[in-house]
């Protein structure tokens, strides 16, 4: 979204400018016309009648100037009243280039702001065409007087006029046209951004969702596995005390299931431990990391190493767990199975996507051979899949007998609305 706010910034900012020069060339112009008709006045306008006429002209299209300033300001679109002063202005400016050539430089603004002052195109390549029959008697120093090899001149002068200006003209019509195209196109880049901010609000629902309803059939099975079967041990040992009169075979079987108690209170302390990730209570998912790989590290022996690359976002609480929950389930497989002398776990931040690795230089086993997925969500290789496809990311396995193995993780970036770490 970052492009398409600086695309439209840097196109608002070009149109300022434009209609600013659009606003100010016409005064301008007329200042730099009458700064050259008076140092020409003596050899172009030697008579007094002219001169005076050059002197009312000018104070007449100042006048005009003025109130156009204060008039045009409030208009938005050309109008009646923006034409009567396109026509004014162009009357009183073609007569004072037909009596001092220079003038032909204020009629020259009528190129620029013909578009903003009148309506329609026929009606603007109309003026056009009329600002350029002054501008090419200028060119010829006035009207011609010497016969028609001087009205030949003038025209050909006022067909190459118009011919450049068609060429600027259909220049200005394209650049038109792809300033449109970019409208459209940021327009529909922002409602595709929208869109999607939607689809990862809804992902993320629906990830909650499915998350929580394998959390259940996880803990059902546990519940089922671990903590029902040892209290069905104790029931069944209990029993026995209950029935024989032997102190010693009561007092084993009392052992036994205070055993079997020891065992299911465990078993359930570590089911309430894994219902939610404790590390990202306080920290971002990078320091969590940290902290259960230097856990791992201490617990193991195996010498275990934390990269971070890109920059640290601070990612939305499902995402996080996810990462963590895989990175612990991958450590937990390689403490068990794997009988690596070292480790190495990756968190990479990249446009659009997270990446997570676990890689190994156990002993491997072959990817090939991998059991069917049992659907559970459980923990394993299987759990760590559904995981990160519960939040449309996913999970690949290359493992290779004698090479070691490496678990990758690849999840979309959804940034907490707290902001970047």
């Amino acid at each position: 979204m970052q492009t398409v706010e600086v695309t439209a910034a840097g196109d608002t900012s070009i149109d300022r400018r434009r209609a600013l020069f659009t606003r100010l060339a016409p005064p301008a112009l007329l200042v730099a016309s009458c700064v050259m008709a008076i140092v020409t006045a003596d050899l172009i306008t030697p008579e007094p009648w002219q001169r005076r006429t050059v002197v009312a002209l000018v104070a007449g299209l100042v006048v005009l100037q003025l109130w156009w300033t204060w008039a045009g300001r409030r208009r938005t679109r050309p109008d009646a009243v923006s034409a009567t002063y396109f026509v004014l202005r162009w009357a009183m400016g073609a007569t004072l280039a037909l009596l001092n050539g220079f003038f032909a430089f204020f009629m020259a603004a009528g190129y620029f702001d013909t578009a903003s002052l009148i309506r329609g195109r026929r009606r603007q390549r109309l003026a056009l065409f009329a600002h350029s029959v002054p501008i090419s008697f200028a060119q010829v120093g006035g009207i011609p007087t010497d016969g028609p090899i001087g009205w030949i001149v003038f025209g050909c002068l006022l067909a190459a006029n118009n011919a450049l200006l068609s060429f600027v003209g259909r220049l200005s019509e394209q650049e038109e046209e792809r300033s449109q195209a970019r409208a459209v196109t940021i327009a529909e880049l922002e409602k595709a951004h929208e869109e999607n901010a939607a689809l990862h609000a809804q992902l993320l629902i629906q990830a909650r969702e499915a998350g929580v309803a394998d959390e259940r059939r996880r803990l059902a099975a546990e519940i089922h596995d671990t903590l029902a079967q040892g209290l069905t041990g104790i029931i069944a040992q209990l029993q026995v005390v209950a029935t024989t009169p032997d102190p010693k075979v009561a007092e084993d079987h009392i052992a036994r299931a205070t055993d079997l108690a020891r065992h299911s209170l465990g078993e359930a302390r570590r089911s309430v431990q894994n219902l939610a990730p404790q590390g990202l209570s306080y920290d971002g998912l990078p320091e969590a990391l940290r902290k259960t790989v230097d856990q791992w590290t201490e617990r193991t022996g195996v010498p275990t190493e934390l990269t971070v690359t890109g920059i640290a976002q601070q990612l939305h609480g499902e995402i996080s767990a996810t990462l963590l929950r895989i990175t612990q389930e991958a450590l937990a497989n390689v403490g068990k199975h794997a009988n690596a002398s070292r480790v190495g776990v990756t968190l990479s931040f990249m446009d659009g996507e997270v990446t997570l690795d676990v890689r190994d230089d156990g002993v491997g086993f072959n990817a090939l051979e991998l059991p069917n997925r049992t659907g559970t969500g459980g923990f394993g290789l299987d759990g760590m899949r559904a995981r990160a496809e519960r939040i449309a990311g996913s999970l690949t396995i290359e493992a290779e007998p004698g090479s070691g193995t490496a678990v990758s993780a690849r999840v979309p970036l959804v940034v907490d609305e707290r902001g970047t770490t």
